[in-house]
């Protein structure tokens, strides 16, 4: 049996390796960093290893919780507590907590007795969510999440809505796909009380799946190699792909799972393949910042997460209290804006001047990092379903994975992973 090529060693990629070597077929991943990862990957802040963005699971993400358990990661690396949202707001703090108690009720305790609510806010949010249940949370045809919440209060849109539709699809509310949204709140609400748990990384996301995933594949007969970028593809007349890296290395079926841009570069060369890339193109992409900061390590937020309502920060992540960096904080804008247009040393020192106007007793950042993906996502839009491609592509053999595939899912971890199985069992189906 010839080996699958993977091209792209970001969690796509490594999810499909992982399924083909776990199925005996012989597989080859090529990644052009020096490390695995993609943009899920590990980054240094002097003495620190943190991430290159702050990244969540939840307890909803299924093939995401299943990979990390076929490849043998630590459980231990990964914190799982019950879904808490604190949302500091002018007029006090939103607070919402699921009980113990089945889905979906426990989401409706949870709202119906959430602190920092006004009234017609409680009301609005409950009557949301009853709509949605009874529509199947699905809207059809698909519109945007600012038009989904027009009848709610603007006031419960700014301090619930806005940051969870930022949180999960990392596009503006005016643009935001409504099917996408609702379909993660069903995910995460309707089936276990568990989906909607809070997962945090303890430790940086290189030890938590590049590396494990790299030493399954090794072990079940496969390579992995770093620093091999791929220039080119070939098609020869035996239906094999021919890629060009350090060489020359054919094989009956090639994944590109790299990003949607990068697959496009690759594919544009070919006539047959223009479509497809011009498809590529067209997603569009967002950005998310995350900004360190280093403070001295008894200043903490008292809990593991906090959303802030106004200002340029959306929500706060204590890594102290995470992962052990004591007097660490991440502050992540997710989206386009007119941040993305600051320099590094003006944008943290905003976010730090605002951090110090809403906690006045603590000490000024020590050290301060600003980490920007320019495209982290696809632009997950209205209509962005029906524009996203599916794993085959018009030339046999040669595949797509990412998150930007036909999963409906946004561009989280959970979709890079599902959309790397589903690539992989399609091919392990046809060769068998």
């Amino acid at each position: 049996m010839t080996p699958v090529i993977v091209v792209g060693g970001g969690w796509a990629g490594l999810a499909a390796a992982t399924e083909l070597a776990g199925a005996g077929v012989p597989v080859h991943l090529l990644e052009s960093a020096r490390q695995l990862g993609g943009r899920a990957r590990s980054a240094d802040l002097g003495d620190l290893a943190v991430d290159n963005g702050q990244h969540l699971l939840i307890g909803a993400y299924r093939d995401t919780l299943q990979l990390l358990q076929r490849v043998g990661a630590d459980p231990a690396l990964l914190w799982r507590e019950p879904l808490q949202l604190s949302v500091l707001r002018a007029h006090g703090t939103l607070q919402l907590a699921t009980p113990p108690l089945p889905a979906p009720l426990h989401l409706a305790w949870a709202l119906g007795r959430a602190g920092g609510l006004l009234p017609g806010e409680r009301r609005a949010a409950l009557a949301f969510c009853l709509r949605a249940w009874r529509q199947g949370f699905h809207v059809a045809p698909d519109i945007s999440v600012a038009a989904l919440l027009a009848d709610q209060p603007a006031g419960l849109v700014r301090a619930l809505w806005e940051p969870l539709c930022l949180a999960i699809l990392n596009t503006p509310l005016a643009q935001a796909s409504a099917q996408v949204f609702l379909r993660v709140l069903r995910d995460a609400f309707t089936r276990r009380r568990h989906d909607a748990d809070l997962l945090h990384p303890r430790t940086d996301l290189g030890r938590l799946l590049p590396e494990p995933a790299r030493h399954y594949v090794e072990r079940h007969g496969g390579s992995v190699t770093t620093r091999c970028r791929v220039s080119g593809l070939e098609f020869d007349g035996d239906r094999r792909t021919v890629v060009s890296a350090a060489g020359r290395q054919a094989a009956s079926h090639v994944i590109l799972a790299t990003a949607p841009w990068h697959a496009a570069s690759l594919l544009a060369t070919h006539t047959p393949l223009q479509t497809l890339a011009q498809q590529l193109t067209a997603l569009g992409s967002a950005p998310i910042t995350t900004v360190y900061l280093a403070y001295p390590a008894a200043v903490t937020l008292g809990r593991a997460m906090l959303g802030l309502e106004h200002g340029l920060t959306q929500w706060l992540i204590d890594r102290g209290i995470v992962c052990g960096q004591h007097g660490l904080l991440a502050a992540v804008i997710s989206g386009p804006g007119a941040h993305m247009a600051r320099d590094a040393e003006s944008l943290g020192a905003q976010v730090a001047a605002e951090l110090a106007s809403r906690f006045r007793h603590w000490p000024a950042a020590q050290q301060i990092r600003v980490v920007r993906e320019k495209r982290a996502t696809f632009l997950c839009d209205v209509g962005s379903n029906q524009r996203r491609p599916s794993h085959a592509t018009p030339q046999p053999g040669l595949w797509l994975a990412g998150d930007y595939t036909d999963t409906g899912y946004p561009a989280t971890l959970e979709g890079a992973v599902r959309s790397g199985v589903q690539c992989a069992r399609r091919i392990i189906d046809l060769l068998r």
